[in-house]
């Protein structure tokens, strides 16, 4: 009994403190449009938390992709390779598992996601506790990252 409620109290601090801090500038904090049950019923309805709200996938813009690609390789590939999981998980399939607003707002508001979406803070439990690191890309940078995976 005492060897659980240790365990439980570690894995309570590993996710206190791998929450990020506080929450500054404009980033939103709770969920919109959808409840935490249904979008564990189907994660493609998730759009996440952050200033995405809607994604229009048309044809796919290979200009875009390509420096999609030049972001990702410089500021993802530490953590994440594109066809198996290392830290992070791959992006190759990500969209048969994500919907693509809630890919942008976990590459921009990874701090607020692991706090509370549902969906990003198992992915932390997955990553032994280890946070996506934001790294402070710009709307249009997740965008084309967005379309680079779609060429995955």
């Amino acid at each position: 009994m005492i060897q659980n409620q240790h365990k439980l109290l570690a894995l309570t601090f590993l996710l206190w403190s791998c929450g990020g801090g506080s929450n500054s500038g404009n980033q939103e904090t709770s969920s919109s449009e959808t409840t935490p049950a249904a979008t564990e019923a189907d994660p493609l309805k998730n759009k996440g938390i952050g200033p995405v709200k809607s994604v229009t996938l048309g044809q796919l813009d290979q200009e875009m992709a390509d420096q999609g690609k030049l972001v990702y390789e410089t500021m993802c590939s530490a953590c994440h390779k594109v066809d198996k999981k290392f830290i992070g998980p791959a992006p190759m399939g990500i969209f048969e598992r994500r919907s693509p607003e809630w890919i942008m707002n976990m590459i921009l508001n990874p701090d607020v996601m692991t706090q509370s979406d549902p969906i990003a803070m198992q992915l932390l439990i997955e990553a032994n506790g280890a946070p996506m690191a934001n790294q402070n890309l710009t709307e249009e940078q997740a965008r084309q990252v967005l379309e680079y995976f779609r060429t995955l």
